[in-house]
């Protein structure tokens, strides 16, 4: 059972390579070229959910590119991301999407309060709800990672923020933080596949209570670390101890340069680091590298050594290499959580929706990394939401 209700999945970011290959893959998903593999919501029980069909997600986006979005797809393409098959029939289908792309936030080009970015921001979204004629709107941040930002106390009070946003010159909000209240305002839920402080600041929890919207995050598990919330409870059911895990990532494209900067991809590690942590403790010596290797464009390979020690002292270990495409596993996990929260929302729920702590490295709403009781407990928010449960 699916929704014939119209529902909208707004993008920021719409032009990179994670939104290109999701819109890429909803549209053939739509034509039938190719099957759902990855769409966690194509298996019982999310099909009894009701959740709205691939034919009524209607996309639009910010981006502060310019790339239209059929040609950063045939880039995909050249890449081996994108089957060229599948690029030649949604060609169309892209230009039409990217028609729904407008001009996104960027501090050296605006200039005044950022209430006033704020509020040309909501009014993009809220002008395409109505031109679709959509029941809902569904926010999702793929941008790229920014760094971590210094806490102010306007973080803390709706009301200080909403002061702060109206005074010109204050760069209160870091630009995901700025998207996440622009959703709120124009009534929107939010999601954050990405690391960036986004939603996850008690100021914007407060707005989306009040407004009674649920959100969603941070920063989508799509393949080192999904392994790891795997392996990791393996060797504490075994009473193994894990004496040290460390990790390298070697990847290329837009990702790749954007955290060859130590400043921004100090958000990512932080982000991969708290979930380790939390599955083996503070004591294991966990070093963890990202290195740009254009080379690899859009390949992301991620090798781990893990040290452990068992009975009688003995000291063995593990490794491992993961190689992906890294956009390929992140987009079917962007429209699954454009479909479950927009369920959520239709449910009445509001405020973080912990049960989806499944698709997250950092997830808010919930202190459970180990991936298959997030795996029980998604399978039971989804059956509590098919019941009407709050």
């Amino acid at each position: 059972m699916v929704s014939h209700e119209p529902t909208g999945l707004w993008l920021v970011g719409a032009r990179g390579s994670v939104a290109t290959t999701a819109v890429t893959g909803l549209l053939a998903l739509r034509a039938g070229l190719i099957e759902p593999t990855g769409c966690v919501t194509e298996r019982p029980p999310f099909t009894e959910l009701g959740l709205v069909s691939w034919d009524n997600l209607v996309v639009g986006g910010h981006d502060i590119a310019c790339t239209p979005l059929d040609k950063r797809a045939e880039q995909l393409a050249d890449s081996g991301l994108i089957p060229h098959r599948v690029l030649a029939a949604v060609a169309a289908g892209l230009r039409g999407v990217d028609a729904s792309i407008r001009d996104g936030y960027h501090p050296s080009t605006h200039s005044g309060p950022l209430s006033a970015a704020a509020h040309r921001l909501a009014a993009d979204i809220s002008e395409f709800r109505t031109r679709h004629g959509l029941a809902r709107v569904v926010v999702v941040n793929v941008s790229s990672t920014e760094p971590p930002v210094p806490h102010l106390p306007e973080h803390d009070s709706l009301e200080a923020l909403r002061a702060a946003l109206a005074e010109p010159g204050r760069a209160v909000l870091p630009p995901s933080s700025l998207a996440a209240y622009a959703a709120l305002l124009a009534g929107c839920p939010f999601v954050d596949f990405t690391p960036s402080p986004g939603i996850r600041l008690p100021a914007l929890h407060e707005l989306a209570v009040s407004a009674g919207l649920p959100y969603a995050g941070a920063d989508g598990k799509t393949g080192e670390t999904l392994l790891r919330t795997v392996l990791a409870p393996m060797f504490s059911a075994r009473a193994l101890r894990v004496r040290s895990w460390a990790g390298t990532n070697l990847l290329g494209g837009g990702d790749g340069a954007n955290l060859a900067d130590p400043e921004q991809a100090r958000g990512k590690l932080e982000s991969k680091a708290r979930g380790l942590a939390s599955l083996l403790g503070d004591s294991v010596t966990a070093p963890l590298h990202i290195d740009n290797v254009p080379d690899l464009g859009e390949q992301k390979t991620a090798w781990d050594h893990v040290s452990f020690e068992g009975f009688l002292g003995a000291r063995m270990s593990l490794q491992l290499t993961w190689t992906g495409l890294d956009s390929a596993l992140a987009a079917p996990l962007v429209l699954d959580l454009a479909r479950l929260t927009a369920a959520a929302h239709a449910a009445g729920r509001s405020g973080p929706l912990g049960g989806l702590a499944f698709f997250f490295k950092d997830p808010i709403g919930s202190d459970e990394h180990r991936f298959a009781e997030q795996t029980k407990l998604l399978t039971a928010w989804a059956q509590s939401l098919a019941r009407q449960e709050p």
